[in-house]
């Protein structure tokens, strides 16, 4: 449920950018992330980081976008939000918390060294979908920048849970619950 929420507002300035232009997408991402937030406190979920982080991106940069009239602004918004995330990784590993370690702790039981080399590639990983959302906001149309963040940004995300799921497996660091590794050992 919270990865629907979080994708609609991507999903609201898609369909008006292609339905209007990009000043009335970014005034209706600007209203969806904010009915996120919103939902959010109703429901009396805590708003995490990201998603506060992305609030405040999009209310500046879509702020600056509207007033100036220069869609440059809210090009520049994801590749924003990654390099802070990317960041923030990195800034937490020098102040001695591994904030993927942070997250994903409760679920992955793994080794330091493993923490640390997940927390790096990712913050990799976020670096990288900055620079290529700046490659195809100046090299290609603005059709298709939006197109490329709809679809570009899920196949990142996706890439690099496959990646992650693939060195965790490599390492041995992956395996089935007792009854379905049972189950699976049966049925070949």
């Amino acid at each position: 449920m919270q990865q629907l929420l979080d994708f609609i507002p991507i999903l609201v300035f898609v369909v008006v950018f292609f339905t209007t232009d990009i000043y009335w997408a970014t005034g209706a991402l600007m209203a969806a992330v904010t009915l996120q937030v919103a939902v959010y406190k109703l429901s009396a979920r805590p708003v995490g980081r990201e998603l506060k982080l992305t609030f405040w991106v999009s209310i500046l940069f879509g702020g600056l976008t509207l007033v100036l009239r220069d869609e440059t602004f809210i090009q520049w918004k994801p590749t924003v939000v990654n390099w802070l995330l990317g960041a923030a990784l990195i800034g937490g590993h020098f102040m001695g918390k591994n904030l993927i370690e942070k997250l994903l702790g409760g679920q992955l039981k793994l080794p330091a060294r493993v923490w640390t080399h997940l927390n790096f590639g990712w913050a990799g990983g976020f670096f990288l979908a900055g620079a290529l959302n700046l490659a195809v906001a100046y090299g290609f149309s603005p059709e298709v920048w939006v197109t490329y963040k709809l679809v570009g940004g899920l196949a990142l995300t996706f890439g690099y849970v496959a990646l992650t799921l693939i060195y965790l497996h490599r390492l041995g660091l992956l395996s089935l619950p007792a009854q379905t590794k049972d189950a699976a050992e049966r049925d070949e």
